[in-house]
């Protein structure tokens, strides 16, 4: 369902992403993980259609990314994009931005009103439905746009950091059931960045990760305790390819300061 093929990105200073190749299978849940900066949110951006890579290219069910404008809008109808830091009209009311998102993605009228009403419930947001989205708490904000992705009812989703913002534990257990149900109910295709591997081990078939812009692993939980030659727990295989001294630094830190 999507392929990113050869995708190298910078801004002008140094290079984010270096010759990044990654396919996604249809009705597959990836993971993207990796430290804070090392290019999660750029090939987000990329995969999203929002972001121009320097070299390389996104394809979405087979077709180009950015390759017309056609090609562009036909993708768009199809895919949803949820960044880290979503922009939300805050004069409007929750329930009235998640018509109008439903109403961009063409959803029929009637059932998108009671998708609406459904999201608002599943995400404990009912009482604040009609008041202004300047009224919310960061939480509440956060659990808005993720309703605002779900009520697109998009084949491809695209969810930069979908846990962080304020979730409390009901929203992210209600968050990861829905996730699993769309798999296997609609095959829907999803990737969602993170930067902790303890939200994602019990959902994503399979693990993606980056460091330093080069993907240095793609493979099913099991392949990663075999790459890594790790036996436990996502936390501790992360760990182990990503920041292998960081115990041998907290010992190191404490040991200065005689404690």
């Amino acid at each position: 369902m999507i392929e990113v093929v050869n995708v190298t990105q910078h801004y002008g200073i140094r290079p984010v992403l270096r010759d990044v190749t990654l396919a996604v299978g249809r009705g597959e849940l990836l993971a993207l993980m990796g430290p804070n900066g090392m290019g999660k949110s750029t090939l987000m951006g990329v995969m999203a259609g929002i972001l121009p890579p320097s070299r390389g290219h996104v394809s979405i069910d087979g077709q180009e990314r950015r390759s017309s404008p056609e090609i562009e809008l036909n993708i768009r109808s199809k895919v949803v994009y949820l960044p880290a830091d979503a922009f939300l009209p805050r004069m409007r009311s929750g329930r009235q931005w998640l018509l109008a998102v439903g109403r961009l993605y063409g959803r029929d009228e009637l059932k998108l009103m009671e998708h609406a009403d459904s999201l608002m419930a599943l995400f404990d947001l009912t009482d604040k439905q009609d008041s202004v989205i300047s009224s919310y708490s960061t939480g509440q904000r956060r659990k808005l746009a993720i309703a605002a992705a779900l009520i697109t009812e998009a084949q491809v989703m695209l969810l930069d950091e979908p846990f962080g913002g304020g979730l409390d534990p009901s929203a992210i257990m209600a968050l990861k059931s829905v996730m699993l149900r769309l798999r296997e109910l609609r095959r829907a295709t999803i990737v969602m960045a993170t930067p902790v591997p303890g939200l994602v081990e019990d959902l994503a078939d399979r693990i993606a990760i980056l460091r330093d812009g080069r993907l240095i692993a793609v493979d099913t939980l099991e392949g990663l305790r075999r790459t890594s030659g790790c036996t436990g727990n996502l936390d501790a295989i992360y760990e182990k390819m990503v920041s292998p001294h960081t115990a041998a630094n907290i010992d190191q830190y404490f040991a200065g300061r005689g404690l």
